[in-house]
């Protein structure tokens, strides 16, 4: 094997690993974004909401189709939320989950 083929490999690597690690992030980043919504609901079961949150995701490509879940949901339990609200919230909660993941492959 030649030394570009070495590279070359490595980067698919790295591009794979990068994927996966993103993909992580976001789920936690849902996963973290649903316990919060939960919790200003009132749910009794917060970890059931948070997976369903997390499930969301899967519909559409994005965070579309998480925030109008989190909106409606908002909106039925009372308690109307704005998507900017729910979206700097998933921002914050992106880095945070960053972090964790981070820290659990140390």
């Amino acid at each position: 094997m030649t030394t570009f083929d070495d590279r070359q490999k490595s980067f698919e690597r790295k591009f794979e690993r990068d994927q996966d690690l993103q993909f992580k992030v976001n789920a936690r980043k849902n996963k973290l974004l649903g316990l919060w919504a939960a919790g200003i609901m009132g749910k009794s079961d917060a970890d059931a909401y948070a997976k369903e949150v997390v499930l969301a995701d899967f519909e559409k490509p994005g965070d579309d189709d998480v925030i109008q879940k989190l909106v409606k949901d908002f909106a039925a339990a009372g308690k109307p939320t704005d998507e900017q609200a729910i979206r700097k919230q998933a921002e914050r909660l992106k880095a945070e989950a960053k972090e964790q993941l981070m820290a659990e492959v140390k």
